[in-house]
């Protein structure tokens, strides 16, 4: 099963283009344009949170369309939704209340949020200055994001994450269509394909590789080819980055449903990119005929040309393949579009965009999750490696980190509200950490005002809580007499 993404807006996102999809693949022709999104809105779609079935109107297609569009070579981020504009600043907070919450922390760390809340309503009514105190739920958000956390550690249950499949689509028979779509980079094919020929390793092995193609479906223009020694996501990430460098970013992909082409690290980039991610039904390869039909030229004509070639090694080969693939195969006469599939690339209409840089490909294919921050060290892990997170975001809880399970040398932290990049984390190296030197930590709370309240330099009003004071004045306020017996040496003690 495709991993759906994590956040709500990266899930939106991928419904949403997953439906309009078609249309930036194939744009509707003057007038066609209203058919074609009343078509898509009498269907119904899983919706990304709750998974019931939903539907949508044609105005609203249309307007998620003209939005795709017009984003250029970014449709992902177009239809994201959008959120709000004061998110995390909590203006019911005013700048005295905040500096009583702090100062009040200071004192009593290890008080619950509810009690700290109730500690502030009483503190309100004592002291109007202090303004009016937000709901308890206000009030808990806000410590925790300023770094306002209970000192004692509360035992954590990790749930069981129920993997909710599909099932499984019948094996029915079905008929068998060809087909074809109308723009250049309307639809990339790939696969993998095992050779018939063995190479030659270093270390006197020998293997038996692989071969990654991608191929445009109108043009048949094969827009990378690569031996690797395995199928694996990474391999496949390394070859599709290098086909959308060498084409440009296409508008939807159709693969079958191996692991290494469905893995997380896969979908979620393709969502990133903008980039449609079919998969054929189970037991129909002709779905993907285009490319299988393509392996019959490299076993019938590249292979054999390097059948007396004893000593083949990996390198050799895709030197070999690269240079029949450009020289050959891209510019020879195809029987079935009456010309090469170079001339109908350049010469058709294209749906393509500009691809990214080598760096923002690669951090592409990464797979996005929540981790927990160690408080006592700031660092948090990742397939059993361990990071340290800057000082500076040292009150994130639960930080969004995306990663790629082959390339741990390095991780991305973002925003998981905005899906944007914040830094890159490094692995934890604790030779370097052993010279003693630490900086002083940057100050994470700030009151609102033309100068800074110093915590330490404030002395504390009373010895005894708000609340506390609050119920012993009402106390005495009823008249009645303690409801305890002293005892003689109690007495004894002066007041």
């Amino acid at each position: 099963m495709i991993r759906p993404p994590t956040s709500r807006r990266a899930r939106w996102a991928c419904l949403r283009l997953q439906i309009i999809g078609p249309l930036l693949a194939a744009p509707p022709k003057s007038g066609e344009l209203r058919e074609r999104l009343e078509e898509l809105a009498r269907g119904s779609y899983l919706h990304p949170v709750t998974s019931a079935p939903t539907r949508f109107g044609a105005s609203t297609l249309e307007r998620w369309y003209y939005q795709a569009r017009n984003a250029g070579d970014d449709p992902v981020s177009a239809l994201e939704r959008r959120g709000r504009s004061d998110a995390g600043q909590q203006p019911s907070l005013g700048a005295a209340l905040r500096r009583a919450m702090e100062l009040q922390y200071r004192e009593h760390p290890r008080w619950s949020y509810q009690l700290h809340h109730d500690n502030l309503v009483a503190l309100a009514e004592l002291d109007p200055e202090v303004g009016t105190v937000p709901s308890y739920t206000t009030v808990r958000r806000y410590m925790k994001r300023n770094g306002l956390l209970k000192l004692r550690k509360k035992k954590r249950v990790r749930g069981e994450h129920l993997d909710a499949s599909d099932p499984s689509v019948p094996n029915v028979p079905r008929e068998m269509r060809s087909f074809e779509v109308e723009h250049v980079h309307g639809l990339w094919h790939s696969d993998f394909h095992e050779g018939s020929r063995k190479v030659l390793l270093p270390s006197g092995e020998w293997r038996t590789p692989v071969l990654l193609g991608v191929l445009d479906d109108y043009s048949r223009l094969a827009c990378h080819l690569q031996w690797y020694l395995s199928e694996s996501s990474e391999t496949f990430a390394h070859g599709l980055s290098q086909a959308l460098q060498k084409r440009g970013l296409c508008r939807s992909l159709i693969t079958d449903n191996g692991k290494a082409l469905t893995a997380t690290e896969v979908e979620e980039g393709l969502t990133r990119l903008g980039i449609v991610h079919w998969t054929t039904l189970p037991y129909t390869p002709e779905q993907n005929a285009k490319i299988e039909s393509f392996w019959t030229q490299v076993e019938g004509r590249l292979l054999p040309m390097l059948e007396n070639h004893a000593e083949l090694t990996l390198e050799l080969l895709n030197r070999a393949t690269s240079a029949w693939v450009e020289l050959e195969y891209n510019r020879s006469r195809h029987d079935e579009i009456g010309m090469s599939p170079l001339e109908r690339f350049q010469s058709g209409a294209s749906v393509g965009r500009n691809a990214p840089s080598s760096e923002e490909l690669r951090r592409v294919f990464r797979r996005e999750e929540q981790r927990t921050q160690r408080r006592s060290d700031g660092t948090l892990s990742v397939q059993g490696v361990r990071f340290e997170i800057p000082s500076r975001y040292r009150t994130l809880l639960r930080p969004t980190v995306r990663y790629a399970q082959w390339d741990l040398s390095t991780i991305d932290l973002v925003d998981s509200r905005t899906g944007r990049w914040l830094c890159g984390l490094l692995p934890l190296d604790r030779q370097q950490n052993a010279d003693g030197r630490r900086s002083a930590l940057e100050p994470v709370y700030e009151p609102s005002g033309d100068e800074p309240v110093a915590v330490a330099d404030t002395a504390p009003r009373s010895s005894i809580a708000p609340l506390l004071r609050k119920l012993m004045a009402d106390y005495a306020a009823t008249g009645l007499p303690p409801a305890y017996v002293p005892h003689a040496t109690e007495l004894e003690k002066p007041e």
